[in-house]
């Protein structure tokens, strides 16, 4: 990298920073009014899952302020959680969303290891908190229904323990609500973390009607992944998305695969004023990259990447602009939570809210066609990339860590 290439990169980030500082985060984001730290390195970050580098073997993308203290719903009587990250009404806020008429008759699933035992009631204190309404037993709407990878009520796998799956399914069913409350969601609860397992989950979830598919979890690329593109992520006509990884630069699977949405990560602020009246640049944490083993889709057309690169769009990720989530089986209640693990099922619930996808369409190929309709974000990188800084920074118009941009409406998730 040239001097004048590294010094713009760093002046880019000091402009970010200096950005973060000068924001005034609403209550329900009291993250920190400090600018992030590289989250690899910053105290106050605990990951929900262990981290594992075998190939076949997924971690999950929850990352936990450990800083904050976490407090039960008695705490607050019967008002929403305050400084515990944001909520579905700033969320919604943030991406321009449609009004909570919306969703209706959409069915989002999420895949995930383990049992969470506590994941239906927790999820109803979440929605009872922030004002959405009880589960419709008739319509679905608002309702959970967990069943197993085979899409089976029972049996459900064992319990997660103390592995952070259970943190990780909390995460996820409370950021479909949040989005799309209206929505039906399956969490499907898999053996173990493999590959062969998720991917049976996914199948299993489009067997039950899941238009719209999130997967917060990742693992090391390797030569079978083409294959397991085959077995379990090619879905024409379904939303699949993926969160991208919570390692800064770098890819990981199924986020490389070219029939998905890859998700990254921004770091997320409320302003005093302006005419979105919030601000968004690449949170440093997040995956972004070019395959090893992947083609490159028809609708990607970045000249810096041979085969696939992730990623496709983007949503709020950063832990310490983090959401709020209330998980009471491995956690003590509400709680602070980021990583991609946000980005994946917030994006799955945006293409629910756009409506169904077009049969046979690849999905993950909308947001290409309507960039327009995104939030652009410009500032930011997450690594090293030597050559094609885009594959790492925050440009004008594509970059890998964020894609095209982030929701604005859902126009650009219609196909």
């Amino acid at each position: 990298m040239s001097s004048i290439s590294a010094r713009s990169r760093l002046a880019r980030t000091a402009l970010a920073a200096a950005a973060a500082l000068g924001l005034v985060a609403s209550s329900a984001a009291a993250a920190s009014a400090s600018p992030p730290a590289r989250h690899t390195a910053a105290s106050g970050i605990r990951r929900a899952c262990a981290v594992t580098s075998r190939p076949g073997i997924m971690s999950c993308m929850a990352l936990i302020r450990s800083d904050r203290s976490q407090r039960s719903q008695a705490a607050f009587g019967r008002n929403a959680p305050s400084e515990d990250g944001y909520g579905p009404s700033a969320l919604r806020n943030a991406y321009n969303l449609p009004s909570l008429t919306a969703g209706a008759g959409q069915t989002v699933a999420v895949v995930d290891a383990y049992d969470n035992p506590t994941a239906v009631s927790d999820l109803a204190h979440y929605r009872e908190a922030w004002g959405e309404a009880a589960c419709d037993a008739s319509t679905g709407a608002g309702c959970l229904t967990k069943v197993n990878q085979n899409g089976q009520a029972s049996p459900l796998p064992k319990k997660a323990g103390k592995t952070g799956w259970a943190t990780e399914e909390s995460l996820d069913v409370d950021m479909v609500s949040a989005i799309c409350p209206n929505c039906h969601i399956i969490l499907v609860e898999t053996s173990a973390p493999t590959t062969a397992d998720l991917g049976t989950g996914v199948n299993s979830a489009v067997g039950l009607g899941a238009g719209f598919v999130s997967n917060s979890y990742g693992g090391k690329q390797s030569k079978n992944d083409p294959s397991y593109d085959t077995e379990y992520y090619q879905h024409p006509g379904i939303a699949v998305t993926v969160s991208a990884g919570d390692d800064g630069y770098g890819v990981s699977y199924p986020a490389a695969s070219q029939y998905v949405t890859s998700v990254g990560g921004t770091t997320l602020y409320k302003l005093k004023s302006g005419k979105r009246a919030w601000t968004e640049y690449v949170w440093d944490g997040t995956g972004s990259g070019c395959s090893k083993y992947e083609a490159k889709p028809s609708w990607q057309t970045d000249e810096g990447c041979e085969n696939r690169t992730d990623n496709d769009v983007a949503a709020v990720a950063d832990p310490y602009t983090g959401v709020a989530v209330y998980d009471t089986y491995d956690e003590y209640g509400w709680l602070e939570v980021g990583g991609t693990s946000v980005s994946s099922p917030i994006i799955a619930s945006v293409f629910a809210l756009a409506g169904t996808p077009a049969a046979g369409s690849y999905p993950s190929s909308y947001p290409y066609a309507h960039t327009h309709d995104l939030y652009d974000i410009k500032v930011g990188v997450n690594g090293e990339c030597t050559k094609h800084f885009y594959l790492c920074e925050g440009e004008v118009g594509y970059d890998g860590p964020t894609g095209w941009g982030t929701p604005d409406g859902t126009a650009a998730f219609t196909g």
